[in-house]
């Protein structure tokens, strides 16, 4: 990956096309949006396969997140992230713990920021 600086932030060619990063919003993804959206899309992307492996495949997953908290006093870090996952499909309920057991275990994001950002997954079937 290789990023280059713009009139308002960096701009990255990436194989799937142009990513645009700013600190306002209005220029481009802002770097703690990526962050976030990474955790949330990697932890979804394994709920996905741990269900399809467990021969329940969803339907439909949605991923929302319900709070991020950022210390100011500490450049904005981010030190919480909650993330709600809505499953659709046929799911034995029973089950789920160990999905997500399973999907906190592999998903190479959250185990990235494991010791640095408190990470809470919950769920629904719906």
């Amino acid at each position: 990956m290789k990023f280059s600086m713009t009139e308002h932030g960096f701009s990255g060619d990436l194989p799937f096309g142009e990513l645009s990063v700013s600190t306002n919003e209005e220029h481009g993804f802002r770097p703690y949006q990526l962050l976030v959206a990474s955790l949330a899309v990697c932890s979804a992307g394994i709920i996905r396969k741990v269900l399809e492996k467990q021969r329940m495949p969803a339907d439909d997953i949605q991923a929302e997140v319900k709070e991020i908290v950022r210390i100011d006093g500490e450049a904005g870090r981010v030190s919480k992230v909650h993330l709600h996952f809505l499953i659709k499909g046929e799911i034995d309920e029973s089950k789920m713990p160990r999905v997500m057991e399973l999907t906190r275990k592999n998903c190479s994001m959250v185990r990235s920021v494991e010791n640095s950002i408190e990470v809470v997954e919950t769920y629904e079937i719906v």
